[in-house]
């Protein structure tokens, strides 16, 4: 580490911050690094030459901070798929469901001629299949155990420490077909023409949402490998313990809710600019406009819902108040929820200005119920000093030590530490390393996983980190690693790759479900 004590004194300046006020959060309130604005800062720092010379780096993160501007300154389902979220299944039948999955996309991946690209599928084209993530190599020059490449066909010889795996390729740049929606459909929710099998997972969904009294098991196991934009909205609302199982009971609940949340205005909300909670308001208005995409949160309507929701909620929880990061995790919920009334061809286009007053008022109230339920299972991650992002950035380490050992070696080489990155990680739900398109498409599984947020997230995260593991070994320097690992080139991504994320991280939580025992601090 660079310094158990450089990190010590990183949180003792905040040590006299008291609960309930504005807390500043290292890395989330930065826009990302753009190369023709800081030119200067790649060109200060000279690739590692070949010579044997070791050339001049920084030492330490503090010394980094202070001579460069930080990453975020101011300025269908296979039913072998949705087998893998059934939690009543036993270990071993899961696991060799999941292999088996990934094998078959695996082999149709070698089988098949890579398409030029921009190259649109037709139907017949369409392949739903899985590349698998890169393994690591430990020490002793075996390929450490990474699930997502193992090619063995009994779970035990996936867990056990001498099974044989072989090495496979990484994900594609050229996006394939996406899992759940059309075939040159990026955006999860944009009006893509259905498929037949698109058609007949709708129609599953639907039955299910039409009974008297919804099965949330099932919806869940249907829900992981993502849910249809035209029915994600009830979908959602009722995942996250917002609605009711009850169909008759639904509409009296929205309709009590969204009164409460109005309530809490008139009660709270004119108490912005009194001493007390002005330095939390000025705290919202300014980080709103950092938000993206920002042709959505530079709507007036938009901005002033983002300030009532997120005001609200920290009146309401003094234990962690506002703390930057929080703001990121209203968008989703916004964005899904509005486009049950527009039709919307890119999710980062949405126009609220189509959209009725009172529409708005009931979406703005569905939004802070959810936003509340999700931050109820995370809350650790936003009060005091936060705890819990820290003790999951350790977590996180310690897993990728197990899975990756060069990657984490190499990481340790340069004196990189996963707070520097996996910080942010944990903070914004990864939302800022991703386009919102797949941020809504991952949380369709954190949704219907059991603590998706608040522990499956961590597993996408060990997987997210990993699938760069080429990118992160030929980088020599700790200035450009760090660079690299908070501007991941995803811009690209789409349905399919954050489902092959979803699927190895799925196995990851199998096996390495100990892991966070592991660590000892």
């Amino acid at each position: 580490m660079a310094s158990d004590g450089a990190r010590r004194q990183f949180w003792k300046r905040s040590s006299h911050r008291l609960p309930g006020s504005i807390q500043h959060v290292y890395g989330a309130q930065h826009p990302p690094f753009d190369p023709l604005v800081h030119g200067t800062l790649i060109k200060t720092v000279p690739k590692t030459p070949t010579t044997p010379v070791k050339p001049k780096r920084v030492s330490t993160f503090q010394e980094f901070e202070s001579n460069t501007s930080d990453a975020w300154d101011v300025g269908e389902d296979d039913d072998e798929l949705l087998a893998m979220a059934a939690e009543s299944l036993n270990t071993e039948v899961v696991m060799e469901t999941a292999n088996q999955v990934i094998q078959n996309h695996s082999r149709r991946c070698q089988e098949q001629p890579r398409l030029p690209e921009g190259h649109v599928c037709g139907d017949s084209e369409q392949a739903e299949h899985f590349c698998d993530l890169p393994l690591g190599t430990g020490s002793d020059g075996r390929l450490v155990k990474s699930v997502s490449e193992s090619h063995t066909s009994h779970p035990a010889e996936i867990l056990g420490d001498a099974a044989p795996l072989q090495r496979s390729q990484s994900l594609p740049y050229a996006s394939t077909a996406p899992l759940a929606y059309g075939s040159d459909e990026k955006n999860a929710l944009g009006p893509p023409a259905l498929t037949e099998r698109e058609a007949y997972r709708l129609e599953k969904f639907r039955q299910l949402l039409a009974g008297p009294n919804t099965d949330l098991e099932e919806l869940r196991k249907l829900s992981w490998s993502g849910i249809p934009k035209q029915v994600r909205p009830i979908t959602w609302k009722l995942l996250s313990g917002y609605l009711p199982a009850n169909v008759d009971r639904r509409e009296g609940t929205l309709r009590r809710k969204q009164k409460e949340y109005f309530a809490f205005i008139e009660q709270y909300y004119d108490s912005r600019n009194d001493e007390a909670h002005q330095d939390t308001y000025r705290q919202i208005h300014i980080d709103i406009p950092r938000m993206s995409p920002e042709t959505l949160i530079l709507q007036p309507k938009v901005t002033e819902i983002f300030e009532r929701i997120l005001f609200i909620w920290a009146i309401r929880h003094p234990a962690s108040g506002y703390v930057q990061g929080i703001n990121d995790l209203v968008t989703p919920f916004f964005v899904v929820f509005i486009c049950e009334h527009i039709e919307a061809e890119e999710v980062e286009n949405v126009d609220v200005s189509c959209v009725p007053e009172e529409v708005l008022r009931n979406i703005e109230a569905d939004s802070y119920w959810c936003l509340s339920k999700l931050l109820d299972g995370i809350q650790d991650n936003y009060t005091f000093a936060q705890p819990g992002i820290q003790m999951k950035v350790r977590m996180l380490e310690e897993l990728v030590g197990r899975i990756d050992e060069q990657v984490h070696r190499h990481l340790d080489q340069h004196e990189v530490k996963y707070l520097q990155f996996a910080f942010r990680w944990m903070n914004n739900l990864l939302m800022r390393e991703m386009p919102l398109r797949c941020t809504v498409r991952l949380w369709d599984t954190y949704q219907s996983e059991p603590e998706g947020f608040s522990h499956f997230h961590l597993y996408v995260c060990a997987a997210f980190l990993v699938r760069w593991r080429k990118e992160i070994l030929e980088e020599k320097d700790f200035q450009e690693l760090l660079i690299f690992l908070q501007n991941l080139p995803t811009a690209h991504w789409g349905n399919e790759e954050v489902s092959v994320l979803l699927a190895e991280a799925y196995r990851l939580k199998f096996a390495f479900a100990d892991a966070p025992n592991h660590y000892k601090k």
